[in-house]
């Protein structure tokens, strides 16, 4: 799944009770295009999806009850990963569903408003901004390639000389060879510095922008190999294949290192700050 943004808070939620209901903000789509794309499509709270509409932009949207989704309990929430991860599978479901339907420009998770004429309000007062998010991804997904290596072999690649076999195991030599460990790791560390550099300028030949995120947390990925890259890209839908093969070559010339690509996502990482909206 991609990631559904962290959570986001807008200033009309903080002053949000826990009492009636609210609207949870999905993603922004062109009017023009969003006739059935909803149908039969729930969100979060279980609840039906529907359209609000306005100069020629519509928002994907939810009515949800605030004793579960107003300020308050939203920072509670906060806390309990299981929760996290159920809504935000479901945020993501209903924008890969829309995705799958034409352009769309994702919104942070946890977007929530008081009711229907707030979110017209963004639609007016920030269409210039939507339009340019919808003509940016237009015809075009998201990619992620992640890149894993085993530091030892990183290090191996022509580190300096191992220790002698006749070479005394005096404090001096246990100083050497301590020394010669540290110098293997940062070696491993500058290959691999190198290898994502490279790895991304190849593949940046092939999409439309590109950006490297942080490593991903082992324990998440269930590797012990460091993740050597963790790029996202925005590819045209026709260049797919292409970009593909790019990966597949990539991997079939770099000795030492798995290459990984999932997607194709909606753009998250290239809608810009109006995934905040």
């Amino acid at each position: 799944m991609a990631n559904a943004g962290p959570f986001h808070r807008n200033a009309w939620s903080l002053r949000m009770s826990s009492e009636g209901d609210g609207v949870w903000l999905y993603a922004i789509i062109a009017a023009e295009s969003a006739g059935g794309v909803v149908d039969g499509l729930s969100g979060v709270a279980g609840e039906e999806i529907r359209l609000v509409a306005a100069d020629g932009l519509a928002a994907v949207v939810g009515t949800v009850p605030l004793y579960e989704f107003g300020a308050e309990p939203l920072r509670r929430h906060l806390e309990d990963l299981d929760w996290l991860a159920t809504k935000a599978r479901a945020h993501d479901a209903v924008i890969s569903a829309i995705a799958r339907c034409g352009p769309v420009v994702p919104v942070t998770m946890a977007t929530v408003y008081l009711d229907d004429k707030r979110v017209r309000t963004v639609l007016n007062t920030r269409h210039g901004e939507f339009l340019a998010a919808l003509d940016r991804v237009t015809g075009r997904d998201e990619l992620g390639v992640k890149a894993y290596a085993d530091p030892s072999i990183l290090a191996s690649r022509d580190e300096p000389s191992p220790q002698k076999s006749g070479e005394r195991r005096s404090g001096t030599a246990y100083l050497m060879k301590r020394k010669r460990e540290l110098s293997s790791q940062e070696h491993a560390y500058r290959a691999a510095a190198a290898e994502a550099e490279r790895l991304h300028a190849a593949l940046m030949k092939h999409a439309v922008d590109g950006k490297r995120k942080p490593a991903s947390d082992p324990s998440l990925s269930g590797r012990d190999n460091w993740t050597v890259l963790n790029g996202t890209y925005l590819v045209e839908k026709s260049g797919e294949d292409d970009f593909r093969k790019a990966v597949a070559a990539l991997q079939e010339t770099t000795a030492g290192i798995e290459l990984e690509i999932t997607g194709p996502w909606p753009p998250y990482s290239f809608a810009g700050d109006v995934m905040n909206a």
